[in-house]
Order: structure tokens, then C-alpha cells, then sequence
């Protein structure tokens, strides 16, 4: 006589409501930010000037320079207290010493043969490398914001079509991080764990 076993059902991926909440905003916000960002584009070309490569109106959010004006500055704020709150939670939590990169993911690329160990270890490489970037596209935005109180800013960078062009920069880097963010989340805990970051 055989017993019957119980398949055993895998345990998934739950994330804090914090993780949730925090990456929830920042899909919309970037959203938000990318297509609001690319009717201000339109209205002067960081290339070529008002005459240079206009982006289809279809990808653009805001309808005229003010209304794009208004969108990218309102989903700023979003953006910028989400990543505040979130950099105090994880401070208070002590979650830092997971997310970002420590000599010990060095140490894995370079001797691990354990594909999910080196996952993490480019995971935190990449969640490291985003910070600067974002704290970049954030300086630019602000000094293209409020040039005259923020004079400094623009001065730091040696002009204003200097700093345009930054800012602008920072935007097909913060996608690619999206890209590959999504992509080793995917590797390392497949649709589950990406859908347990939103919900």
C-alpha cells in the first residue's frame, strides 16, 4: 500500500507594502516625466534647435510647452519625495544592506559559478549605479527649473545648452536601467517576483 503525497506548492514571491507602494509611483511617475519631457523637447530641440528632430505627438503628454511644463514639474515632485521616503525607509529598515552593491558581489563575479548568486550581484551592481544618475537627472531638472535661484547649477555645468543636454542624457540611461532591472528580476525570480514588486 502506497501513501499518497501532496504535491508541494510553491511558496510566492511577497514583497513589503513599502517596495510596493515605492515602485508603483515610479512607473508612473517616470511615465509621466518621459512623455511630459518630450513635449518640452519639442518645443526646442536639445539638437538642432527648433528646427532638429521633433518627437510624434503621440508620445508627448501635455498638449503645449506650459501644459508639458506643468506635467513634468508635477510628476518631478512625485518622483522626488517617492525617492525620499524610500531612501529613509530602507535606511530606518536597514533593507540598504541588501540593495546596493558590497565587496562580497565583486568577489562573486569573479569566483561563483552560481548563476543566481551572480544575479544578485549585477542586480545590486545596477541598483547601485542608478543613484548617481538619478541624482543627476534630478540636478539638472532643477537647474533648468529655476535657473535665476539656482544660478549655480547652470554655472557647475558651463552652460545651459550644457545642462540641457545632460538632463537629456539621463533619460535613455534611466531607461536602460528599467530594461535591465526588469530583465534580472525576471532571471532571478521569474513573472512572480516582478508582479509582486506592484502588487
Amino acid at each position: 500500500m502506497t501513501a499518497t503525497v501532496p504535491a508541494k506548492t510553491r511558496k510566492l514571491p511577497t514583497q513589503a507594502i513599502g517596495a510596493r507602494i515605492f515602485h508603483s509611483c515610479n512607473i508612473i511617475s517616470l511615465f509621466l516625466m518621459l512623455t511630459s519631457g518630450l513635449q518640452i523637447y519639442n518645443a526646442n530641440p536639445v539638437f538642432g534647435g527648433r528646427a532638429g528632430l521633433h518627437i510624434p505627438p503621440i508620445f508627448t503628454l501635455g498638449g503645449w510647452l506650459a501644459g508639458g511644463r506643468h506635467w513634468h514639474f508635477a510628476a518631478m515632485w512625485l518622483f522626488s519625495l517617492n525617492l525620499l521616503w524610500y531612501g529613509i525607509y530602507i535606511l530606518i529598515t536597514r533593507r540598504w544592506r541588501h540593495r546596493f552593491v558590497a565587496t562580497n558581489d565583486i568577489k562573486a563575479l569573479q569566483k561563483s559559478q552560481n548563476s543566481k548568486r551572480l544575479i544578485y550581484a549585477w542586480h545590486r551592481i545596477v541598483y547601485t549605479a542608478i543613484i548617481p544618475i538619478l541624482l543627476l537627472a534630478l540636478l539638472t531638472g532643477v537647474g533648468m527649473y529655476k535657473p535665476s535661484q539656482f544660478h549655480w547649477i547652470v554655472d557647475m555645468f558651463g552652460s545651459w545648452q550644457a545642462l540641457r543636454i545632460i538632463h537629456f542624457a539621463s533619460v535613455p540611461m534611466v531607461i536602460v536601467f528599467v530594461v535591465i532591472h526588469s530583465i534580472l528580476g525576471r532571471k532571478a525570480g521569474g513573472e512572480q517576483l516582478t508582479e509582486s514588486m506592484f502588487w
